[in-house]
């Protein structure tokens, strides 16, 4: 008969008595380990020490029960048992290296900072490899963050990479607020792997606040940049860091660099010059598209810089107050060339439409922007884009022309169209001004709850703010009688009509003197005057705002508006610099103190 059934039984049946054994010492509800814990959490000390001094030595120094064990006896002020114990479990487990930092937590409890810092740095020159993470890691959570950082250096060095755990080194850096140790693992980092840009961007921005620190960046970015003009990701850093500071000037000088290297014919200035635009920066902007049609010819990016560099000249006249009409016709042959260089194609959609808008709503020549508008919509092959842009821009011109019913149904012709797209939700929002231009507040609002949940950020706070102007004004009047009033005035202006809305603003505010609409009044006057060249009264109608505490929700765009004004068209710098600096004193936070800041450098003669 064979033995090997008996013995098997055997083995399991002890066995199964031991893992019964341990069951409720390794920690099942109600066993030793759960009730010494529980006695812990609630301070009974003593309690939970004779429960810890019962277990088995093993148990005792499990990775489970130590730290308890421990924290039990600091808090009894037993430091000798403490420190046995944990030298013990240091014997014991040599390859678990956190046990002895359990070491060092108690010599620290105990007062012996020197110990304490011996027994850290021989756990940190014992590492190995394996070890590094979970070591560094175990002192960030004891909130000691340079032995976290000798403990990623120690690594870096067992490594033999100097690029070996920047990444963490970045994170630990930034979470004790050290700058210096930032920027020089993330400049380590993206030196080391240009795939790394994103996560760099990323923590400078989070690490980096003031100019001091966006300076000190600059500095260390351009030296590397004269170091190593081969290294892209130093003018990848600067194009990021000048786009922060809204300084696109500095941005294109590395956009070009930048194709130049990446033989990318001109798109990263492309973007470059886009964003320019967009903030409002035509000279940077138009620079940028100039270079393209000039210097790529040839490329890919040549007729859509021609494009966009008519469209930013455009802009900035437009802009430019009060607006030349000789620019205005000089725009107008550039826009002929250019549709007859390229033809009047379905590729050249965009520049009809552009040119069509210039017509009606510079130079009061309806017919003609409508004529072309109606080219682009029949154009054979034309994007189905395109055509629905030009029926919204169509339905502009009906809308200039007073004729709101023809508008309405081009505006819902694209919004049908274009469902659930930025187009669709842009068309919508025409109909919803229409409704609040007409007064028929309760229907604008059925549109406008809809658009503030737009994927389009731009247009949803378009949403938002036309969403707050009726409320607030309807709240108490119901019938929004002043509000009415305030619509037709921006009608008014929608269709280029100023002296007439100037003259409605002036009857507004007599008409309710003291109406919460008051501040919105007069700061429309205000641009409403800039842009006729009324400099002194626009600045006069600002500081109404500025001089009043009831007015503090416009405050910070009245005093930029007036800083505009002095800065760009009364020409008188000194009292622009001091309007600049008085917002950011008076509104730190506000949208346009980044704007203003670099303006105020600007004006000091600083490099920006």
């Amino acid at each position: 008969m064979s033995l090997l059934p008996t013995l098997w039984n055997k083995t399991l049946i002890s066995l199964l008595g031991l893992l019964l054994a341990a069951g409720p010492v390794l920690g099942q509800d109600g066993g030793p380990v759960s009730l010494a814990r529980e006695y812990a959490r609630k301070g009974e000390w003593l309690k939970a020490e004779a429960l810890f001094e019962d277990l088995p030595g093993d148990v005792q120094l499990g990775a489970n029960v130590l730290p308890d064990y421990l924290r039990t006896l600091l808090e009894l002020k037993k430091y000798k048992d403490a420190e046995k114990l944990a030298r013990k479990a240091v014997k014991r487990h040599p390859a678990e290296a956190t046990f002895g930092l359990e070491l060092g937590r108690v010599y620290t409890a105990a007062g012996d900072t020197a110990a304490a810092r011996k027994q850290y740095e021989k756990v940190v020159a014992a590492l190995t490899p394996e070890q590094v993470q979970p070591v560094a890691q175990e002192f960030q959570q004891r909130q000691l963050p340079r032995w976290a950082e000798r403990s990623y250096l120690r690594g870096r060095a067992l490594s033999k990479n100097e690029a070996e755990y920047s990444a963490q080194l970045v994170q630990l850096y930034t979470s004790i607020g050290q700058k210096e140790g930032v920027l020089k693992e993330t400049l380590r980092l993206a030196e080391q792997d240009q795939q790394q840009l994103p996560f760099v961007r990323n923590m400078l921005q989070n690490a980096l606040q003031t100019d001091a620190d966006f300076d000190t960046l600059e500095k260390l970015l351009i030296t590397r940049t004269q170091q190593q003009p081969e290294q892209a990701a130093w003018s990848e850093l600067l194009l990021w860091l000048y786009l922060q500071r809204r300084d696109f000037s500095g941005a294109l000088v590395q956009a070009r660099a930048l194709d130049r290297r990446q033989r990318t014919e001109g798109s990263k200035v492309m973007d470059l010059a886009a964003i320019a635009q967009r903030n409002k920066d035509y000279d940077t902007a138009i620079e940028g598209y100039q270079y393209v049609a000039k210097q790529y010819s040839g490329g890919q990016f040549y007729q859509l810089a021609r494009q966009r560099l008519i469209a930013a000249r455009e802009e900035q006249v437009r802009n430019t107050f009060p607006v030349d009409q000789a620019k205005l016709r000089a725009l107008v042959a550039d826009y002929q060339q250019l549709l007859t260089e390229t033809g009047r194609t379905a590729q050249s959609a965009e520049v009809l439409r552009n040119l069509a808008l210039l017509y009606a709503f510079q130079l009061d020549e309806k017919d003609k922007g409508m004529q072309l508008l109606q080219e682009v919509i029949d154009l054979p092959r034309a994007d189905g884009q395109l055509v629905d842009e030009a029926k919204v821009a169509l339905g502009d011109i009906y809308l200039l022309r007073a004729e709101p019913w023809e508008a309405t149904l081009l505006y819902s012709q694209v919004e049908k169209s274009r469902k659930d797209s930025p187009l669709g939700y842009e068309a919508k929002l025409r109909n919803a001004r229409l409704s609040y231009y007409a007064g028929d507040f309760k229907l604008a609002q059925s549109h406008l709850d809809i658009l503030k949940l737009a994927t389009s950020r731009e247009i949803a706070n378009d949403a938002m703010q036309l969403s707050l102007l009726i409320g607030d004004n309807t709240a108490m009047d119901t019938a929004g009688v002043a509000l009415k009033d305030y619509a037709a005035t921006e009608l008014l202006v929608f269709q280029n009509k100023l002296p007439q809305a100037i003259q409605a603003l002036d009857q507004l505010l007599t008409k309710y003197p003291g109406h919460a609409l008051t501040d919105e009044a007069w700061f429309l006057k205000a641009q409403l005057q800039r842009r006729t060249g009324d400099y002194n009264s626009a600045v006069e109608t600002l500081a109404r705002i500025t001089g009043n505490p009831k007015y503090d929700i416009l405050s910070d765009d009245a005093l930029f508006l007036m800083a505009e004004i002095e800065e760009q068209n009364r020409q008188d710098k000194v009292k622009a610099q001091e309007l600049y600096t008085q917002l950011l004193t008076k509104h730190g936070g506000s949208i346009y103190a980044a704007e203003a800041r670099k303006r105020v450098r600007k004006l000091r003669g600083e490099t920006i």
